[in-house]
């Protein structure tokens, strides 16, 4: 039940996303006095409208996005009425254009700006010095959390009938203690604790020393066996090695909590953190769609790959049931943020799309004037339509990619 709440919770939130990136485009169309006819949350058929001056507003019953009507957004538009030929929106000059299709990507921006400035003064935000690195990792002091079993590398699951229990927690050791010794081999940080338990044999007796509470304590117990690479080469060859059962706990905390002042400062960091990413996410893309194919033909879903609406909401939904509400909270605002990102690349249908032609209408007279030449006028846009209708074919492919490997073989965040 607790899943279903959080799928339906975030598919929700997706469609108040979307429902005010239209209302964006609207509100500042109207404030240019552009005439604004139609505004829906929904596609489909119409459940529920009412008027309101010259703009019809309403609900319609498939809820998967919402438009705005504005008239006139090309000169090649043939639904303008007698009387609002200076209304419409192609006749405004570029910049008031610009402000109202980037309108959209800003509604965005400020979700995600706002949902990041809230998470910054509760939950806290990711700790730049926290370690993330495997350099970073192993030279972190070994003060050890104990697991309660011991699983294969790449399991990515809980505890099973037949897994080892930790032989840490059979040796008394508790979460906090920073294991000093192995084998009388002195252990500096926690990547000294990894090489000296891959020294000893699986099921032999390592002998342990710890400090707790400041004192220093020995302990004895036998290494479980589990499945697990070389130190040295991560991606390489699995196989049999000793394990004591224990985690790392970092010097540092995982998040950053600040006042509402500071928060403003880890706001703006945080943000130029998500739009590095956000980049390299959108580079990346291309190559993704073999390891998408991969996912849907029966191979592994690879963690990294991206995710459509319905994966999303899948994921909104595994956070809910295992209470992980940071995470809920941190899907929305770096999806809004990409959405944002997405509709202002300088392609048709997408509302950059527009900007761009705009700007090239205005860069283009410009020369022109300067050569002594008549202007150009306004693009035909009905010569980009095959353009178009080629954005639309390979989006929409890469959505239905996208959605099929999310229902056949979806990401999942926590174990199983």
């Amino acid at each position: 039940m607790a899943y279903l709440l959080g799928v339906v919770l975030f598919a929700l939130a997706i469609l108040v996303s979307v429902s005010l990136h239209e209302a964006g485009h609207m509100v500042t169309a109207k404030a240019f006095g552009m005439k604004v006819t139609r505004y829906f949350v929904g596609f489909g058929p119409t459940i529920w409208s009412f008027r309101r001056g010259e703009t019809e507003y309403g609900l319609k019953g498939v809820p998967l996005g919402g438009f705005c009507k504005i008239v006139g957004m090309t000169p090649q538009d043939d639904d303008v009425e007698p009387g609002d030929e200076k209304r419409v929106m192609w006749r405004y000059p570029v910049w008031k254009r610009t402000i109202v299709m980037s309108a959209g990507s800003a509604t965005h921006f400020a979700l995600a700006l706002v949902g990041i400035w809230i998470m910054a003064i509760s939950a806290g935000l990711p700790n730049p010095q926290f370690p993330s690195t495997e350099e970073q990792i192993r030279a972190e002091p070994a003060v050890v959390a104990l697991a309660d079993c011991v699983v294969p590398e790449f399991a990515n699951r809980a505890c099973v009938a037949g897994d080892p229990a930790s032989p840490a927690a059979a040796a008394q050791l508790r979460d906090g203690d920073r294991i000093t010794s192995l084998n009388g081999a002195p252990v500096n940080d926690y990547g000294d604790l990894l090489a000296a338990i891959r020294t000893v044999a699986p099921g032999s007796t390592a002998q342990i020393g710890y400090v707790r509470d400041g004192q220093d304590a020995t302990t004895s117990t036998v290494l479980a066996q589990t499945q697990r690479p070389p130190l040295d080469d991560p991606d390489g060859t699995v196989g049999p090695v000793a394990a004591l059962g224990v985690g790392l706990i970092p010097s540092t905390p995982a998040r950053v909590e600040y006042g509402p002042v500071g928060a403003f400062g880890a706001t703006a960091n945080f943000t130029g953190d998500l739009a590095v990413g956000t980049y390299e996410a959108m580079k990346r893309l291309p190559e993704k769609v073999p390891a998408l194919w991969t996912a849907i033909t029966g191979g592994e879903r690879d963690i990294d790959t991206p995710v459509s609406v319905v994966g999303a909401s899948r994921l909104g939904g595994e956070a809910v049931a295992n209470n992980a509400w940071i995470v809920f909270f941190m899907l929305f605002i770096s999806l809004n943020f990409f959405i944002g990102v997405f509709n202002l690349l300088p392609l048709l249908p997408l509302d950059g799309g527009h900007i761009a032609i705009a700007w090239f209408e205005r860069a283009r007279s410009w020369v022109y004037a300067r050569l002594g030449r008549p202007d150009p006028g306004r693009v035909d846009y009905l010569k980009l339509m095959p353009l178009t209708y080629g954005v639309i074919l390979i989006g929409g492919a890469f959505t239905l990619l996208t959605i099929t490997a999310d229902v056949v073989n979806p990401i999942t965040l926590f174990s199983r």
